[in-house]
């Protein structure tokens, strides 16, 4: 689809990643937004082995709903410049988001993360007439028109025949007398959930107070640090995960359109949390670690479990499936008080690890299933997880590991109950609804942060077809009545 983008500064024709059912909404800019003066000239970074390993991986992409009723002209004359300067402002701290994942044409170098002057990060701004109202609440809604609000990354090749892939893209859109979407798209090789809500919480703190002066006070010492020194980790890691990463070709990202699916959010207050905790704490009488983490998994994980054949194909599968098949859970770590020595909170990249949990269908599926996956869970975190010692110990095999169970019944956790995007206010107030889009693909996979709504409470994303999301919306309520 083409269409003409025309204001004061820009007039052409570009392709357009709106949707073919986006008439609802269209390109107002697409403009590239380059570091302010003051910062480094250039950065080049190593990547390290966890950088590497999310190389392939899809996109992270998130969207923050703001309610904030504005006219067109309001948002295109001051909403708009002040956000183009205060996110100038912010990559002059975050320079990597401004450059380009370099992926080398002679792959006997390894690639690298690289800004160089000049440099700048797509921004689309967007006008749309869908209904905010819908978009925003937390009932099954259809997946595919969100892509509407989220920009793409770019790939191209240069002179030299090396890849360069845009690592951030942003888009704007607004919403007529209701309210705004700030879409990011970011290369997971980048920087991992730490790190790019860092990021845009920086922007918000910006565009807020109207320069860098309030960031540099209150969170002068939090400012991102890129020394990959910092990492002590086995040494030739990274060649391992380079020799493995090398085997498969670097793809222009994509959207998983259509998805066939719908998006709905589920709340776990305080009340339910306890619950479920009380639930496993009569049960094992103490001798589970019931922390909020692992009940929430465990009932959304044992929810999803048993729904998984509400469709007619799904029950096809499940019959033909062997007794033992098992079902898997996978969750990403934060390891950076884990290391040894510990990095700093403010180590903008990948410091990740992660927990992986494999329990059999029909044990899932029976009356104690809730309470194994609790068991599981809490058992890995404790005997893995949080073991410093094992850290980075079976490192060389996490693309075996993984890569035995990314193609088998799977359920990843994209987020951490720590992230807390709700409170992010760029001069509007708070986010009234985050959705991350990229829990959409073929296995499944649910978001999780922080509720906005529910002091002490966590939200759950879920991008499902439809009939699924129908049962598993009954297998969550039912779960929590007989807690």
């Amino acid at each position: 689809m083409k269409r003409t983008i025309t204001n004061d500064l820009i007039s052409s024709e570009i392709d357009c990643h709106l949707t073919a059912s986006s008439s609802m909404t269209s390109l107002l800019e697409s403009c590239q937004i380059s570091p302010a003066p003051g910062g480094a000239a250039e950065l080049s970074l190593p990547m390290t082995f966890i950088d590497i390993f999310w190389l392939h991986f899809h996109p992270i992409r998130r969207l923050l709903f703001y309610e904030f009723p504005c006219s067109k002209s309001y948002f295109l004359e001051t909403l708009v410049p002040k956000l183009k300067e205060s996110l100038s402002q912010t990559l002059k701290h975050y320079l990597p988001l401004a450059g380009n994942l370099v992926y080398p044409s002679n792959t006997e170098r390894k690639p690298i993360i690289r800004y160089v002057a000049g440099e700048s990060v797509s921004v689309s701004i967007a006008e749309s007439a869908n209904d905010f109202d819908n978009l925003v609440g937390n009932h099954a809604r259809d997946a595919d028109q969100f892509y509407d609000f989220m920009p793409q990354l770019q790939l191209i090749t240069d002179e030299s025949g090396d890849k360069l892939l845009r690592l951030l893209a942003v888009q704007v859109t607004l919403f007529p007398d209701r309210g705004i979407c700030i879409g990011l798209t970011n290369h997971h090789s980048a920087g991992d959930a730490n790190s790019i809500v860092g990021f845009i919480r920086s922007w918000a703190t910006i565009s807020k107070h109207g320069g860098d002066e309030e960031l540099l006070i209150t969170q002068g010492e939090s400012l991102p640090l890129f020394d990959r020194s910092l990492m002590k980790v086995p040494p030739g890691l990274d060649t391992i995960f380079w020799n493995h990463a090398k085997e498969i070709p670097l793809q222009p990202p994509s959207f998983p359109l259509p998805t066939n699916r719908v998006r709905a959010t589920y709340v776990l207050n305080q009340s339910a949390i306890k619950k479920l905790k009380d639930a496993v704490l009569s049960r094992n009488r103490g001798s589970v670690h019931t922390s909020s983490f692992v009940v929430m998994a465990a009932h959304i994980w044992t929810c999803l479990v048993r729904s998984l054949t509400a469709g007619e194909e799904e029950r096809a599968a499940a019959a033909a499936a062997p007794a033992d098949e098992l079902e898997t859970f996978l969750f990403a770590v934060d390891t950076r008080a884990r290391s040894n020595p510990p990095l700093p909170g403010n180590y903008f990249g990948n410091c990740l690890s992660y927990g992986l949990v494999r329990i059999r269908h029909q044990d899932m599926v029976g009356n104690e299933g809730f309470f194994l996956a609790a068991e599981a869970i809490a058992d890995v975190i404790k005997n893995r997880v949080n073991d410093v010692e094992k850290t980075y110990a079976d490192a060389e095999n996490w693309f075996t590991e993984v890569g035995s169970v990314v193609q088998s019944r799977i359920l990843a956790v994209s987020g951490s109950a720590r992230v807390d995007l709700y409170s992010t206010d760029f001069g509007w107030g708070k986010v009234r609804k985050l959705e991350t889009l990229s829990i959409d693909g073929e296995n499944y996979s649910m978001s999780l942060c922080k509720a906005g709504a529910s002091e002490g409470g966590l939200e759950v994303g879920l991008s499902l077809p439809k009939v699924i999301m129908a049962a598993f919306a009954a297998a969550f309520a039912d779960g929590i009545k007989g807690s």
